[in-house]
């Protein structure tokens, strides 16, 4: 079996089914030496036996997803999206991860406000801020792909993210890198080399057309659609990034497919795709 590039990070959600049990199993057997991890499987298995498990299988925690979804107007919805992302916190500490994933939120229901549902999303960030430093967590926002920004995410670019991060201290709140959401962005190689030490986690996957029915599944192993890895990788590299690197799928034939299967594609076309750019 090849050995899996030491960098590389298998993000929980491609082998979505798995219990976290199975996801560390399965990396360790593959020779990982990082797994980002989700919020639901680690409450699944208990904050504490979610700590020994990881602690006890040597593999670095690259991230956990996800907090975020924050763009509803001040209420009760609100308050509990704040103290909900308080524990995400928490639990990001507990596991060991430097950076908890922010997924921005979409649109209220109702709502056309785009300017003022960014705002709420960078006033939430202002709310955490304090928690996370105390913590030693960076609050990581994640910009999403256009498609997503009624629905998922009023943060579609990483210069938009930026402009929110760029208004705390570094290390305290940062911005992920996300091929499947970047890659078309025609100045992502200058927000890159912007975003410099603000890169708090490097995600990697593949753009393929047909998008599906429900694009949420439109993700691709490295090397099976359009991105150019090698130069968004190396703007990466040169921002001073030398963190892990996560590959994230949503593809509904990947995560029907056996997890011992997919970790192994999933390293193979790593190595052939993103590995090969990497320091």
């Amino acid at each position: 079996m090849t050995a899996a590039h030491p960098r590389l990070s298998l993000n929980q959600a491609t082998i979505k089914y798995a219990t976290l049990d199975e996801a560390v199993a399965a990396a360790v057997t593959a020779g990982y030496e990082s797994i980002g991890v989700w919020r639901e499987p680690v409450q699944e298995a208990g904050i504490e036996r979610a700590i020994r498990l990881l602690g006890d299988s040597g593999l670095r925690v690259s991230s956990m997803c996800r907090g975020g979804f924050f763009t509803m107007e001040e209420g009760a919805g609100r308050r509990a999206s704040i103290d909900d992302n308080r524990r995400a916190i928490a639990e990001t500490h507990a596991v060991g991860a430097p950076a908890l994933v922010l997924v921005a939120g979409g649109l209220p229901a109702g709502s056309r406000d785009l300017v003022g549902a960014r705002e709420r999303v960078r006033d939430a960030i202002g709310e955490l801020a304090d928690d996370a430093a105390a913590a030693g967590v960076t609050l990581t926002i994640e910009p999403l792909h256009p498609m997503y920004a009624s629905d998922r995410a009023v943060i579609s670019t990483l210069g938009q993210a930026l402009d929110i991060a760029e208004q705390f201290p570094l290390g305290v709140v940062g911005a992920v890198v996300d091929t499947f959401h970047v890659w078309w962005d025609p100045q992502i190689l200058e927000q890159i080399a912007r975003a410099g030490a603000r890169i708090a986690s490097y995600q990697v996957c593949d753009w393929a057309t047909p998008l599906p029915a429900d694009v949420l599944l439109g993700r691709h192993y490295p090397g099976d659609g359009v991105i150019d890895f090698a130069s968004i990788t190396a703007a990466v590299e040169a921002a001073g990034y030398r963190g892990d690197v996560e590959v994230e799928i949503f593809n509904q034939d990947v995560w029907d497919s056996p997890h011992d299967l997919v970790v192994e594609r999933t390293r193979e076309s790593f190595a052939a795709s993103v590995g090969i750019h990497l320091s």
